[in-house]
Protein backbone atom coordinates (compact mmCIF):
# COMPACT_ATOMS: atom_id res chain seq x y z
CA UNK A 1 0.00 0.00 0.00
CA UNK A 2 1.25 3.50 -0.85
CA UNK A 3 0.97 6.48 1.52
CA UNK A 4 2.19 10.07 1.21
CA UNK A 5 3.36 12.16 4.15
CA UNK A 6 4.63 15.73 3.88
CA UNK A 7 7.76 17.30 5.37
CA UNK A 8 10.06 20.20 4.48
CA UNK A 9 13.71 21.01 3.71
CA UNK A 10 15.36 24.38 4.35
CA UNK A 11 17.73 26.02 1.86
CA UNK A 12 19.09 29.42 2.80
CA UNK A 13 16.23 30.99 4.76
CA UNK A 14 13.47 29.48 2.59
CA UNK A 15 11.81 26.07 2.87
CA UNK A 16 10.77 23.56 0.17
CA UNK A 17 8.05 20.97 0.68
CA UNK A 18 9.19 17.34 0.57
CA UNK A 19 6.75 14.54 -0.26
CA UNK A 20 7.67 11.30 1.52
CA UNK A 21 6.15 8.35 -0.39
CA UNK A 22 6.07 5.09 1.58
CA UNK A 23 5.25 1.86 -0.25
CA UNK A 24 4.84 -1.48 1.61
CA UNK A 25 4.87 -4.54 -0.65
CA UNK A 26 5.50 -8.30 -0.61
CA UNK A 27 9.08 -9.31 -0.05
CA UNK A 28 11.72 -8.12 2.40
CA UNK A 29 14.04 -5.12 2.64
CA UNK A 30 14.18 -1.43 3.55
CA UNK A 31 15.03 0.97 0.72
CA UNK A 32 15.35 4.72 1.33
CA UNK A 33 15.89 6.84 -1.81
CA UNK A 34 15.79 10.53 -2.80
CA UNK A 35 19.27 11.81 -1.84
CA UNK A 36 19.09 11.34 1.96
CA UNK A 37 22.23 12.08 4.01
CA UNK A 38 23.70 9.75 6.66
CA UNK A 39 21.50 11.10 9.47
CA UNK A 40 18.38 10.15 7.47
CA UNK A 41 19.82 6.76 6.43
CA UNK A 42 20.39 5.92 10.10
CA UNK A 43 16.79 6.85 10.97
CA UNK A 44 15.48 3.28 10.52
CA UNK A 45 17.29 2.25 13.73
CA UNK A 46 15.74 5.11 15.71
CA UNK A 47 12.30 4.48 14.15
CA UNK A 48 12.44 0.71 14.85
CA UNK A 49 13.29 1.25 18.54
CA UNK A 50 10.76 4.08 19.00
CA UNK A 51 7.91 2.02 17.46
CA UNK A 52 8.92 -1.09 19.47
CA UNK A 53 8.82 0.91 22.71
CA UNK A 54 5.32 2.18 21.84
CA UNK A 55 3.89 -1.27 20.97
CA UNK A 56 4.16 -0.94 17.17
CA UNK A 57 6.73 -2.33 14.77
CA UNK A 58 8.36 -1.93 11.37
CA UNK A 59 6.64 -4.65 9.27
CA UNK A 60 8.81 -7.48 7.95
CA UNK A 61 7.98 -6.65 4.34
CA UNK A 62 9.59 -4.76 1.48
CA UNK A 63 9.47 -1.06 2.38
CA UNK A 64 10.41 1.51 -0.26
CA UNK A 65 10.57 5.15 0.79
CA UNK A 66 11.09 7.95 -1.72
CA UNK A 67 11.75 11.53 -0.66
CA UNK A 68 10.60 13.70 -3.57
CA UNK A 69 11.83 15.79 -5.32
CA UNK A 70 14.51 13.09 -5.58
CA UNK A 71 17.24 15.42 -6.91
CA UNK A 72 17.12 17.75 -3.89
CA UNK A 73 19.53 16.82 -1.10
CA UNK A 74 17.84 16.11 2.26
CA UNK A 75 19.79 16.36 5.50
CA UNK A 76 19.35 16.11 9.25
CA UNK A 77 17.31 13.96 11.60
CA UNK A 78 14.08 16.00 11.42
CA UNK A 79 12.38 13.46 9.10
CA UNK A 80 12.22 10.61 11.69
CA UNK A 81 8.61 11.32 12.69
CA UNK A 82 7.53 11.78 9.05
CA UNK A 83 8.99 8.40 8.03
CA UNK A 84 7.64 6.59 11.12
CA UNK A 85 4.04 7.82 10.57
CA UNK A 86 4.34 6.98 6.86
CA UNK A 87 5.44 3.40 7.62
CA UNK A 88 2.61 2.88 10.16
CA UNK A 89 -0.02 4.26 7.73
CA UNK A 90 1.27 2.32 4.69
CA UNK A 91 1.34 -0.96 6.65
CA UNK A 92 -2.24 -0.40 7.94
CA UNK A 93 -1.15 -0.36 11.58
CA UNK A 94 -2.96 2.96 12.00
CA UNK A 95 -5.84 4.73 10.28
CA UNK A 96 -4.66 7.91 8.62
CA UNK A 97 -7.44 9.51 6.61
CA UNK A 98 -6.35 13.15 6.77
CA UNK A 99 -2.60 12.63 6.67
CA UNK A 100 -2.12 14.87 3.59
CA UNK A 101 -3.61 17.88 5.47
CA UNK A 102 -0.57 18.02 7.79
CA UNK A 103 3.11 18.76 7.59
CA UNK A 104 4.87 16.44 10.06
CA UNK A 105 8.44 16.80 11.34
CA UNK A 106 10.52 15.80 14.35
CA UNK A 107 13.56 13.82 15.50
CA UNK A 108 12.79 10.65 17.44
CA UNK A 109 14.49 9.39 20.58
CA UNK A 110 14.53 5.62 21.13
CA UNK A 111 11.64 5.84 23.62
CA UNK A 112 9.48 7.70 21.10
CA UNK A 113 9.89 11.19 22.59
CA UNK A 114 10.71 14.05 20.23
CA UNK A 115 13.82 16.22 19.97
CA UNK A 116 13.72 19.81 18.58
CA UNK A 117 14.37 20.56 14.90
CA UNK A 118 16.00 23.46 13.04
CA UNK A 119 14.19 25.88 10.74
CA UNK A 120 10.70 25.57 12.25
CA UNK A 121 9.75 29.16 11.31
CA UNK A 122 10.59 29.06 7.55
CA UNK A 123 8.93 25.62 7.38
CA UNK A 124 5.75 27.00 8.99
CA UNK A 125 5.74 29.95 6.54
CA UNK A 126 5.97 27.49 3.62
CA UNK A 127 3.27 25.24 5.12
CA UNK A 128 0.85 28.18 5.22
CA UNK A 129 1.75 29.13 1.62
CA UNK A 130 1.10 25.56 0.43
CA UNK A 131 -2.28 25.47 2.16
CA UNK A 132 -1.65 22.82 4.83
CA UNK A 133 -4.23 22.81 7.65
CA UNK A 134 -1.77 21.94 10.39
CA UNK A 135 1.89 21.51 11.30
CA UNK A 136 2.84 18.77 13.78
CA UNK A 137 6.30 19.21 15.33
CA UNK A 138 8.21 18.86 18.65
CA UNK A 139 6.85 20.94 21.52
CA UNK A 140 10.17 22.85 21.93
CA UNK A 141 9.67 24.41 18.48
CA UNK A 142 5.92 25.03 18.74
CA UNK A 143 6.09 28.67 19.90
CA UNK A 144 8.49 29.53 17.11
CA UNK A 145 6.21 28.02 14.43
CA UNK A 146 3.04 29.47 16.00
CA UNK A 147 4.25 32.99 15.06
CA UNK A 148 2.76 32.22 11.62
CA UNK A 149 -0.95 33.00 11.62
CA UNK A 150 -3.61 31.07 9.64
CA UNK A 151 -1.80 27.79 10.36
CA UNK A 152 -2.68 25.39 13.17
CA UNK A 153 0.49 24.40 15.02
CA UNK A 154 0.53 21.30 17.24
CA UNK A 155 3.49 20.80 19.58
CA UNK A 156 3.87 17.16 20.66
CA UNK A 157 6.13 15.40 23.19
CA UNK A 158 5.85 11.82 21.96
CA UNK A 159 5.09 9.81 18.81
CA UNK A 160 2.21 8.09 20.66
CA UNK A 161 0.29 11.43 20.71
CA UNK A 162 0.56 11.67 16.90
CA UNK A 163 -0.46 8.01 16.47
CA UNK A 164 -3.51 8.45 18.77
CA UNK A 165 -4.49 11.63 16.91
CA UNK A 166 -4.71 9.86 13.54
CA UNK A 167 -5.75 6.39 14.72
CA UNK A 168 -8.12 7.15 17.59
CA UNK A 169 -9.15 10.71 16.80
CA UNK A 170 -7.64 12.15 20.00
CA UNK A 171 -7.30 15.92 19.56
CA UNK A 172 -3.83 17.45 19.73
CA UNK A 173 -3.34 20.64 21.75
CA UNK A 174 -2.94 23.63 19.45
CA UNK A 175 -0.21 26.15 20.30
CA UNK A 176 -1.54 29.70 20.04
CA UNK A 177 0.52 32.80 20.75
CA UNK A 178 -0.38 36.43 20.33
CA UNK A 179 2.57 37.52 18.19
CA UNK A 180 2.09 41.25 18.75
CA UNK A 181 1.69 40.86 22.51
CA UNK A 182 4.84 38.67 22.72
CA UNK A 183 6.70 41.16 20.57
CA UNK A 184 5.87 44.31 22.54
CA UNK A 185 6.23 42.65 25.95
CA UNK A 186 10.04 42.77 26.10
CA UNK A 187 10.70 45.93 24.06
CA UNK A 188 11.04 48.32 27.01
CA UNK A 189 13.32 46.17 29.18
CA UNK A 190 16.78 45.93 27.62
CA UNK A 191 19.15 43.44 29.22
CA UNK A 192 22.07 45.91 29.24
CA UNK A 193 21.48 49.58 30.05
CA UNK A 194 23.56 52.71 29.41
CA UNK A 195 22.62 53.84 32.93
CA UNK A 196 25.26 51.32 34.20
CA UNK A 197 28.11 53.15 32.41
CA UNK A 198 29.97 55.64 34.60
CA UNK A 199 31.45 58.70 32.85
CA UNK A 200 32.30 58.39 29.13
CA UNK A 201 29.70 61.04 28.20
CA UNK A 202 31.39 61.86 24.88
CA UNK A 203 31.48 58.17 23.89
CA UNK A 204 27.80 57.75 24.79
CA UNK A 205 27.06 60.73 22.54
CA UNK A 206 29.04 59.00 19.78
CA UNK A 207 27.07 55.79 20.26
CA UNK A 208 23.83 57.75 20.07
CA UNK A 209 24.89 59.30 16.72
CA UNK A 210 25.98 55.87 15.40
CA UNK A 211 22.61 54.34 16.38
CA UNK A 212 20.60 57.25 14.94
CA UNK A 213 22.23 57.03 11.50
CA UNK A 214 23.09 53.31 11.42
CA UNK A 215 26.80 54.21 11.19
CA UNK A 216 29.60 51.69 11.67
CA UNK A 217 31.88 52.71 14.55
CA UNK A 218 35.35 51.83 15.85
CA UNK A 219 36.43 52.45 19.46
CA UNK A 220 40.14 52.91 20.13
CA UNK A 221 41.40 52.87 23.69
CA UNK A 222 43.59 51.14 26.29
CA UNK A 223 42.45 47.96 28.10
CA UNK A 224 39.77 48.52 30.74
CA UNK A 225 38.51 51.83 29.36
CA UNK A 226 35.00 50.42 28.79
CA UNK A 227 34.97 49.62 25.03
CA UNK A 228 33.25 46.24 25.37
CA UNK A 229 30.83 47.50 28.02
CA UNK A 230 29.72 50.35 25.72
CA UNK A 231 29.42 48.10 22.65
CA UNK A 232 27.21 45.59 24.50
CA UNK A 233 24.75 48.36 25.31
CA UNK A 234 24.41 49.66 21.76
CA UNK A 235 21.46 47.37 20.79
CA UNK A 236 19.48 48.81 23.73
CA UNK A 237 19.41 52.29 22.12
CA UNK A 238 18.71 51.19 18.55
CA UNK A 239 15.11 51.82 17.45
CA UNK A 240 12.79 48.91 18.34
CA UNK A 241 12.55 46.25 15.64
CA UNK A 242 9.47 46.36 13.46
CA UNK A 243 7.40 43.17 13.32
CA UNK A 244 8.74 42.54 9.81
CA UNK A 245 12.37 42.87 11.01
CA UNK A 246 11.67 40.60 13.98
CA UNK A 247 10.26 37.88 11.69
CA UNK A 248 13.22 38.21 9.31
CA UNK A 249 15.72 37.93 12.18
CA UNK A 250 13.92 35.01 13.84
CA UNK A 251 13.89 33.17 10.49
CA UNK A 252 17.71 33.28 10.23
CA UNK A 253 18.19 32.18 13.85
CA UNK A 254 15.60 29.43 13.33
CA UNK A 255 17.62 27.96 10.44
CA UNK A 256 20.61 27.39 12.74
CA UNK A 257 18.42 26.29 15.68
CA UNK A 258 19.22 29.30 17.90
CA UNK A 259 15.68 30.42 18.84
CA UNK A 260 14.94 29.94 22.55
CA UNK A 261 12.07 27.51 23.18
CA UNK A 262 10.25 29.91 25.54
CA UNK A 263 10.44 33.04 23.38
CA UNK A 264 9.19 32.25 19.87
CA UNK A 265 9.63 35.65 18.23
CA UNK A 266 12.89 37.58 18.76
CA UNK A 267 12.00 41.10 19.84
CA UNK A 268 15.48 42.29 20.92
CA UNK A 269 18.01 43.18 18.25
CA UNK A 270 20.75 40.53 17.98
CA UNK A 271 24.23 41.22 19.33
CA UNK A 272 26.96 38.91 18.03
CA UNK A 273 30.53 38.99 19.30
CA UNK A 274 32.67 36.32 17.55
CA UNK A 275 36.15 35.45 18.86
CA UNK A 276 39.13 36.68 16.82
CA UNK A 277 40.11 33.11 15.85
CA UNK A 278 36.96 32.83 13.69
CA UNK A 279 37.31 31.50 10.12
CA UNK A 280 35.96 33.41 7.12
CA UNK A 281 33.30 30.70 6.49
CA UNK A 282 32.04 31.03 10.07
CA UNK A 283 31.90 34.82 9.68
CA UNK A 284 30.14 35.20 6.32
CA UNK A 285 28.44 31.79 6.10
CA UNK A 286 29.00 28.80 3.85
CA UNK A 287 30.18 25.24 4.23
CA UNK A 288 29.42 22.27 1.97
CA UNK A 289 25.77 22.61 3.03
CA UNK A 290 25.60 26.40 3.48
CA UNK A 291 24.62 27.81 6.85
CA UNK A 292 24.29 31.50 7.83
CA UNK A 293 27.45 33.02 9.33
CA UNK A 294 27.88 35.57 12.13
CA UNK A 295 27.16 38.53 9.84
CA UNK A 296 23.74 37.08 8.96
CA UNK A 297 22.99 36.16 12.58
CA UNK A 298 23.58 39.84 13.42
CA UNK A 299 21.11 40.97 10.68
CA UNK A 300 19.06 43.95 11.98
CA UNK A 301 21.39 44.13 14.97
CA UNK A 302 25.02 44.63 15.93
CA UNK A 303 28.19 42.71 15.01
CA UNK A 304 30.93 43.45 17.55
CA UNK A 305 34.52 42.66 16.62
CA UNK A 306 36.63 43.03 19.76
CA UNK A 307 40.39 43.53 19.24
CA UNK A 308 40.01 44.14 15.50
CA UNK A 309 43.73 43.84 14.54
CA UNK A 310 43.83 40.34 16.07
CA UNK A 311 41.41 39.02 13.43
CA UNK A 312 43.06 37.38 10.42
CA UNK A 313 43.32 39.86 7.57
CA UNK A 314 41.53 37.63 5.02
CA UNK A 315 38.63 37.19 7.47
CA UNK A 316 38.15 40.96 7.66
CA UNK A 317 38.48 41.34 3.88
CA UNK A 318 35.56 38.97 3.14
CA UNK A 319 33.34 41.35 5.11
CA UNK A 320 33.88 44.25 2.71
CA UNK A 321 31.27 43.22 0.12
CA UNK A 322 28.49 42.31 2.65
CA UNK A 323 29.07 45.68 4.38
CA UNK A 324 28.29 47.45 1.10
CA UNK A 325 25.54 45.18 -0.30
CA UNK A 326 23.88 44.27 3.03
CA UNK A 327 23.49 40.68 1.87
CA UNK A 328 25.84 37.78 1.23
CA UNK A 329 25.51 35.31 -1.64
CA UNK A 330 27.06 31.85 -1.33
CA UNK A 331 27.41 29.93 -4.60
CA UNK A 332 27.85 26.20 -4.96
CA UNK A 333 27.94 24.05 -8.12
CA UNK A 334 24.27 23.05 -7.87
CA UNK A 335 22.65 25.97 -6.06
CA UNK A 336 23.06 29.51 -4.74
CA UNK A 337 21.75 30.86 -1.45
CA UNK A 338 21.49 34.48 -0.35
CA UNK A 339 21.42 35.48 3.31
CA UNK A 340 20.52 39.02 4.40
CA UNK A 341 23.26 40.78 6.41
CA UNK A 342 22.21 44.34 7.19
CA UNK A 343 24.06 44.95 10.44
CA UNK A 344 25.87 47.71 12.31
CA UNK A 345 29.56 47.01 12.69
CA UNK A 346 31.09 47.98 16.02
CA UNK A 347 34.82 47.33 16.31
CA UNK A 348 37.21 47.96 19.15
CA UNK A 349 40.99 47.95 19.32
CA UNK A 350 43.93 48.94 21.46
CA UNK A 351 45.87 51.89 20.03
CA UNK A 352 49.12 49.89 20.02
CA UNK A 353 50.38 46.32 20.69
CA UNK A 354 51.02 47.23 24.35
CA UNK A 355 47.60 48.85 24.55
CA UNK A 356 48.67 52.15 26.11
CA UNK A 357 49.71 54.37 23.18
CA UNK A 358 47.34 57.28 23.92
CA UNK A 359 47.24 56.87 27.72
CA UNK A 360 49.20 59.83 29.18
CA UNK A 361 49.98 57.99 32.45
CA UNK A 362 51.34 54.77 30.93
CA UNK A 363 54.89 54.18 29.67
CA UNK A 364 55.36 53.94 25.89
CA UNK A 365 56.60 50.46 25.09
CA UNK A 366 55.89 50.24 21.34
CA UNK A 367 58.24 51.60 18.71
CA UNK A 368 56.81 53.50 15.71
CA UNK A 369 57.61 50.49 13.48
CA UNK A 370 55.65 48.15 15.77
CA UNK A 371 52.79 50.63 15.82
CA UNK A 372 52.77 50.80 12.03
CA UNK A 373 52.78 47.01 11.71
CA UNK A 374 49.94 46.70 14.24
CA UNK A 375 47.74 49.32 12.58
CA UNK A 376 48.59 47.96 9.13
CA UNK A 377 46.64 44.79 9.92
CA UNK A 378 43.45 46.72 9.18
CA UNK A 379 43.11 47.58 5.50
CA UNK A 380 42.20 51.04 4.23
CA UNK A 381 39.12 49.77 2.31
CA UNK A 382 37.70 48.25 5.51
CA UNK A 383 38.31 51.43 7.50
CA UNK A 384 36.70 53.29 4.62
CA UNK A 385 33.42 51.58 5.51
CA UNK A 386 33.59 52.72 9.14
CA UNK A 387 32.06 56.19 9.55
CA UNK A 388 32.99 57.01 13.13
CA UNK A 389 36.40 56.58 14.80
CA UNK A 390 36.51 57.59 18.45
CA UNK A 391 39.23 57.45 21.10
CA UNK A 392 38.14 56.05 24.48
CA UNK A 393 40.15 57.19 27.51
CA UNK A 394 40.11 55.44 30.91
CA UNK A 395 37.48 56.58 33.39
CA UNK A 396 38.92 58.56 36.35
CA UNK A 397 38.30 57.24 39.90
CA UNK A 398 35.98 60.16 40.78
CA UNK A 399 33.57 59.11 38.03
CA UNK A 400 33.78 55.40 38.89
CA UNK A 401 32.90 56.00 42.52
CA UNK A 402 29.99 58.34 41.77
CA UNK A 403 26.59 57.20 43.01
CA UNK A 404 24.68 59.14 40.34
CA UNK A 405 23.31 56.96 37.53
CA UNK A 406 23.77 57.88 33.88
CA UNK A 407 20.99 58.45 31.37
CA UNK A 408 19.01 55.28 30.70
CA UNK A 409 18.92 53.46 27.35
CA UNK A 410 15.14 54.00 27.08
CA UNK A 411 15.60 57.81 27.14
CA UNK A 412 18.42 57.77 24.59
CA UNK A 413 16.41 55.41 22.39
CA UNK A 414 13.54 57.93 22.19
CA UNK A 415 15.86 60.52 20.60
CA UNK A 416 17.38 57.92 18.27
CA UNK A 417 13.92 56.72 17.15
CA UNK A 418 12.83 60.31 16.46
CA UNK A 419 15.93 60.90 14.28
CA UNK A 420 15.30 57.62 12.42
CA UNK A 421 11.72 58.74 11.71
CA UNK A 422 13.07 61.86 9.94
CA UNK A 423 15.30 59.63 7.82
CA UNK A 424 12.52 57.15 6.97
CA UNK A 425 10.43 60.07 5.73
CA UNK A 426 13.34 61.57 3.76
CA UNK A 427 14.23 58.31 1.99
CA UNK A 428 10.65 57.00 1.57
CA UNK A 429 10.97 57.15 -2.24
CA UNK A 430 14.20 55.12 -2.29
CA UNK A 431 14.14 51.34 -2.13
CA UNK A 432 17.60 50.57 -0.73
CA UNK A 433 18.22 53.60 1.48
CA UNK A 434 16.51 53.72 4.89
CA UNK A 435 18.97 55.65 7.06
CA UNK A 436 21.90 58.04 6.64
CA UNK A 437 24.69 55.45 6.65
CA UNK A 438 23.25 53.93 3.46
CA UNK A 439 23.37 57.18 1.48
CA UNK A 440 25.27 57.13 -1.82
CA UNK A 441 27.12 60.05 -3.41
CA UNK A 442 23.93 61.28 -5.09
CA UNK A 443 21.96 61.46 -1.83
CA UNK A 444 24.90 63.09 0.02
CA UNK A 445 25.01 65.90 -2.56
CA UNK A 446 21.24 66.36 -2.27
CA UNK A 447 20.68 66.19 1.49
CA UNK A 448 23.99 67.45 2.90
CA UNK A 449 24.26 70.88 1.25
CA UNK A 450 26.56 73.26 3.15
CA UNK A 451 26.61 77.03 3.40
CA UNK A 452 29.80 79.01 2.72
CA UNK A 453 30.92 79.14 6.38
CA UNK A 454 30.47 75.36 6.86
CA UNK A 455 32.33 74.62 3.62
CA UNK A 456 35.20 76.84 4.74
CA UNK A 457 35.32 75.04 8.11
CA UNK A 458 35.41 71.60 6.45
CA UNK A 459 38.10 72.74 3.97
CA UNK A 460 40.41 74.12 6.67
CA UNK A 461 39.88 71.02 8.88
CA UNK A 462 40.77 68.69 6.03
CA UNK A 463 43.94 70.65 5.28
CA UNK A 464 45.01 71.25 8.89
CA UNK A 465 44.30 67.74 10.19
CA UNK A 466 45.45 66.18 6.92
CA UNK A 467 42.20 64.22 6.59
CA UNK A 468 41.99 61.84 3.65
CA UNK A 469 39.60 62.35 0.76
CA UNK A 470 37.59 59.31 1.85
CA UNK A 471 36.83 61.08 5.13
CA UNK A 472 34.91 63.82 3.28
CA UNK A 473 31.73 61.81 2.55
CA UNK A 474 31.81 60.16 5.96
CA UNK A 475 31.93 63.54 7.71
CA UNK A 476 28.95 64.74 5.68
CA UNK A 477 26.91 61.60 6.49
CA UNK A 478 27.65 61.84 10.21
CA UNK A 479 26.90 65.59 10.28
CA UNK A 480 23.54 64.88 8.61
CA UNK A 481 22.73 62.45 11.46
CA UNK A 482 23.79 65.01 14.11
CA UNK A 483 21.45 67.54 12.42
CA UNK A 484 18.62 64.96 12.49
CA UNK A 485 19.14 64.38 16.23
CA UNK A 486 18.70 68.14 16.74
CA UNK A 487 15.69 68.23 14.41
CA UNK A 488 17.52 70.60 12.05
CA UNK A 489 16.54 70.73 8.35
CA UNK A 490 19.99 71.87 7.23
CA UNK A 491 23.54 70.80 8.09
CA UNK A 492 25.24 73.63 10.00
CA UNK A 493 28.79 74.48 11.03
CA UNK A 494 28.37 73.06 14.55
CA UNK A 495 27.29 69.70 13.09
CA UNK A 496 30.29 69.64 10.75
CA UNK A 497 32.77 70.52 13.51
CA UNK A 498 31.41 67.70 15.75
CA UNK A 499 31.57 65.17 12.88
CA UNK A 500 35.22 66.12 12.16
CA UNK A 501 36.17 65.03 15.69
CA UNK A 502 35.02 61.49 14.89
CA UNK A 503 37.73 60.70 12.31
CA UNK A 504 40.68 59.87 14.61
CA UNK A 505 42.23 57.23 12.37
CA UNK A 506 42.46 59.56 9.38
CA UNK A 507 44.84 61.89 11.18
CA UNK A 508 48.58 61.80 10.75
CA UNK A 509 50.30 59.84 13.47
CA UNK A 510 47.74 57.01 13.36
CA UNK A 511 47.84 55.46 9.92
CA UNK A 512 50.59 56.05 7.39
Amino acid sequence: MLKKVFASAVFGVEASTITVEVNVDKGIGYHLVGLPDNAIKESNYRIAAALQNNNYKIPGKKITINMAPADLRKEGSAYDLTLAIGILAASNQIEAEHLEDYLIMGELSLDGSLQPIKGALPIAVKAREEGFKGFILPKQNAKEAAIVDDLKVYGVDNISQVINHFDKGEALEQTIINTREEFYKSLEFPEFDFADVKGQESIKRCMEIAAAGGHNIILIGPPGSGKTMLAKRLPSILPPMTLHEALETTKIHSVVGRVKADSGLMSQRPFRSPHHTISNVALVGGGSYPQPGEISLSHNGVLFLDELPEFKREVLEVMRQPLEDREVTISRAKFTVTYPSSFMLVASMNPSPSGYFNDPDAPLTSSPAEMQRYMGKISGPLLDRIDIHIEVTPVPFEKLSEERKGESSVDIRKRVTKAREFQTKRFSELENVHYNAQMGVKQIREYCKLDEASLGLLKSAMERLNLSARAYDRILKVSRTIADLEGSETVQGSHISEAIQYRSLDREGWLG
